[in-house]
């Protein structure tokens, strides 16, 4: 990362590098980006993330955890947009950075290129471009943080020279048969296990169905579920309920609402029986083509742990959208026992920075250091084991 930021540094600020052809178009807020921002995202021929859909990023922004916006459309020659990228621009320290909408609770931050050829543009020439944008706005650095290398089978300029991030995530194509789906994901063992778990989970408690929330009422009972179990289970591991802020849970609200003729950004799944127990949920960023995991919970219940309701959710989930029709299902970033039996394929992501201002070269160092340090804590058993007891430690 400290070579990229040098790089770009050097090109922007000598002129190494030839101007490019894109010019930079800034929005200060969603609106007034949105007619073009939805033309993009409907046009069949656009590569995005559904991370990066007006709906889920205008409920992002909506709630109030974003503090300052920015949206960045650059245009070719002929005036058409080849990208667009939506910014939080925050403080750190003296400095102002930008970052793609989204933090934590985004597991790509990918621009939205209008096409694959777009995508296809040289990552010198996109940097330029960002480092006027970056002046224009007085942005001090953009940090851009999970970015995919490849999306779709497409590399993504924004990964050039990215060092390693500290976790990638994992996914799966879907076929268009879901059974055939199934039996590809899950070995015959495996789902002859869940079959067996379910028919002894009905036992105990009845019918169980699979719920995919379709009105404002469904997704508040299911949302009030994942709330009380995800409280249970952070309390259990003395860990900070990152849903229980206001600001969360007025996105989550934004983004699970039902939208006549498109559908909610964020969609909403759970396990419940006949009486409306739920016994896991599981609420996922959607798009036509792809659903990308962002929470999973279960009931805590001791007795209902024996049965894996969450594994069985996961099971109807995957036949679920490959019977509607998407291709692929990610379940996020970071690594879990179930992301691994699962999924067949690792999404590698990297961290880059893009300094704009001299006080954003000295960030992008010291930020390329902050996550070669964390990439080796991640992927080291031994220094991981002694990271999670300093944290225990200081929690306690």
């Amino acid at each position: 990362m400290t070579a990229l930021a040098e790089n770009l540094g050097r090109a922007a600020l000598e002129g190494a590098a030839a101007r490019g052809t894109l010019t930079v178009e800034i929005f200060s807020d969603l609106p007034a980006a949105e007619t073009a921002w939805r033309a993009l995202e409907a046009d069949p021929a656009a590569l995005m993330t559904p991370y990066q859909r007006f709906d889920w990023v205008a409920a992002y922004a909506g709630a109030g955890i974003a503090a300052e916006t920015r949206v960045l459309i650059l245009r070719d020659e002929a005036g058409r947009p080849r990208l667009l990228i939506p910014l939080a621009v925050g403080r750190l320290g003296p400095l102002r950075v930008a970052r793609v909408i989204g933090d934590r609770h985004a597991n790509f931050h990918m621009p939205l290129f209008a096409s694959r050829e777009a995508a296809a543009m040289r990552p010198e020439e996109l940097a330029e471009a960002l480092v006027r944008a970056g002046r224009q706005a007085g942005i001090d650095a953009f940090r851009f943080t999970h970015q995919p290398r490849f999306w779709d089978g497409v590399p993504n300029p924004l990964s050039h020279r990215g060092q390693p991030a500290p976790s990638d995530a994992y996914g799966l194509l879907l076929g268009p048969d879901a059974g055939a789906t199934l039996k590809r994901v899950f070995s015959g063992d495996a789902r002859k296990k869940v079959r067996a778990k379910e028919r002894k989970l009905v036992e105990a408690l009845g019918p169980v169905r699979h719920r995919v929330a379709a009105t404002v009422a469904e997704v508040q009972a299911i949302q009030a579920a994942f709330y009380a179990q995800k409280a249970a289970r952070f309390a259990a591991l003395g860990v900070t309920d990152a849903y229980a802020e206001p600001a969360v849970r007025r996105f989550i609200t934004a983004a699970t609402a039902p939208v006549e003729g498109r559908g909610p950004a964020i969609e909403v799944h759970a396990l419940e029986t006949e009486s409306g127990r739920v016994l896991a949920t599981f609420g996922g960023a959607v798009d036509a083509h792809r659903f990308c995991g962002m929470w999973t919970s279960f009931d805590t219940d001791p007795e209902l742990g024996r049965f894996s309701p969450g594994e069985i959710l996961l099971h109807r989930l995957i036949g679920d959208q490959s019977a509607r029709g998407r291709r692929a299902l990610d379940l996020g970033v970071g690594e879990a026992s179930y992301k691994a039996k699962t999924c067949d394929e690792t999404i590698e992501l990297v961290e880059s920075v893009v300094p704009v201002s001299a006080a954003g070269h000295l960030f992008a160092v010291a930020a390329g250091s902050a996550v070669r340090l964390k990439h080796r804590i991640k992927r080291s058993p031994r220094l991981f084991a002694v990271a999670q007891r300093l944290r225990k430690l200081r929690r306690g």
